[in-house]
């Protein structure tokens, strides 16, 4: 079988072969042939099966938005976090032991999210998962500060991380290393001079708002004006109606998977033919499914999209339609990927008491080789963010392709310059 182009030919054009296979949690000397024929991440076979864990289990607590304008995203964390769960259960389980995983519902209120979540540090949970919301997150996380126990969360807020948290990870890029890498493309290579924002007013929009603004400062792209939109909000006319007012060249749309397929439907029904662009929740499976052909043409950095060409990531897809029996989203990965993090750092302590993983957890760096579940080489800072190889996405014909993958930030942005 060919090399693919799609992921082989960046890698020839920067010279980065080798720190790229390392990012991409492949071994050095893995060709990138062996990777197109549809061998594991990891660079060899699957992690051996072991006998069946022993000992009791450790019962995760998931926190998620199962209803409510967060129930998307809660839902497919949810069915990540509880593949998860099983794949590793059957490789052996957690030093011995296997894992259990319940699920309270936060109806996407930060108050309820609260309560939940200090039950769970209460009930002696060994770690909490989610919410995935940034409001939500931002007041749940309180009651895992002290005791300090693993939280992990697929908040992207750049706030999260940066109220000293002893003991939040994420399972996802935060906004202030997600956003910087969109705004490298939105400044180098999209020709896009005046840029106009549409984001939804909580936390996660306005945060991204800020960073984005920061990002683009004197970068060439002028950031004309911003128009808020509510939660869960439907009418979206008059808020588009005003963005394009601003006379933009190309419009950054930061919402929710709610809003956001309502927002491309009315952008396409006022006539905007200029570029879309985004971040993960412009792009998600379900957002393009509702926005129609409204969302062909869109393009949005995506940490962790499910049409990734790598095989580790097409054989998740394939597993999670065929038992969920719908296309899984950023979400999905973000849940599956994160209990493979956890399980990473307990095995680092080497024992399960909370202060020991919370410790493993802070500068963690996690390869597919031994931990194939995290799906890319990850590594963490001492603050609970990640930073990893991502993608360059578009929407054609209903479906996510891939335009380009981007390197860590440190690294800058690096990648074929097709576009």
């Amino acid at each position: 079988m060919p090399t693919s182009p799609t992921v082989a030919e960046p890698l020839a054009r920067t010279g980065l072969g080798d720190r790229r296979r390392q990012l991409l949690g492949l071994s050095a000397l893995l060709p990138w042939q062996a990777l197109a024929q549809g061998l594991p991440a990891s660079g060899g076979t699957a992690p051996a099966k072991t006998v069946a864990p022993g000992g009791p289990p450790l019962a995760l607590a998931g926190v998620l938005e199962l209803s409510g304008p967060g129930i998307v995203a809660g839902t497919n964390f949810r069915n990540g976090i509880e593949m998860a769960v099983r794949d590793i259960n059957e490789a052996g389980g957690v030093l011995g032991r296997p894992l259990s995983f319940s699920v309270q519902d936060t109806q996407s209120k930060p108050e309820v999210a609260l309560k939940l979540v200090t039950a769970a540090v209460e009930s002696g949970a060994p770690a909490v998962l989610g919410p995935v919301f940034s409001g939500s997150m931002l007041v749940a996380m309180e009651a895992t500060r002290n005791p300090a126990v693993p939280h992990l969360t697929g908040a992207e807020a750049a706030a999260v991380t940066e109220k000293g948290h002893p003991s939040v990870v994420r399972t996802a890029f935060t906004q202030a290393i997600g956003i910087p890498k969109m705004a490298l493309y939105l400044a180098q290579r999209s020709g896009v001079k005046k840029l106009a924002v549409l984001h939804v007013n909580n936390d996660f929009g306005k945060g991204g708002l800020e960073v984005l603004r920061k990002a683009l400062a004197g970068s060439g792209c002028e950031v004309l004006g911003a128009v808020s939109v509510e939660q869960a909000q439907e009418d979206m006319s008059a808020a588009v109606k005003q963005l394009l007012g601003l006379q933009p060249d190309g419009v950054f749309v930061y919402t929710n998977e709610l809003e956001s397929p309502r927002v491309l439907k009315e952008l396409r029904r006022q006539g905007w033919s200029k570029p879309v662009y985004g971040e993960t929740t412009l792009i998600g499976q379900k957002v393009i499914e509702q926005a129609g052909e409204a969302a062909n043409g869109v393009i949005a950095h995506v940490g962790l999209p499910v049409d990734a060409p790598l095989p580790a990531i097409r054989q998740f897809r394939q597993r999670y339609e065929a038992h969920y029996k719908t296309t899984p989203d950023h979400n999905s990965l973000k849940g599956y990927s994160g209990v493979w993090v956890y399980k990473a750092a307990v095995e680092r302590a080497g024992r399960v008491d909370r202060a020991a993983v919370v410790a493993a957890l802070k500068g963690l760096k996690v390869s597919t080789h031994k931990h194939p579940g995290v799906l890319l080489y990850t590594e963490y800072d001492q603050k609970g963010d990640l930073d990893r190889m991502s993608f360059l996405m578009t929407v054609k014909n209903g479906q996510q392709e891939v335009m380009d993958f981007l390197s860590t930030l440190s690294m800058g942005l690096s990648g074929t310059g097709k576009r």
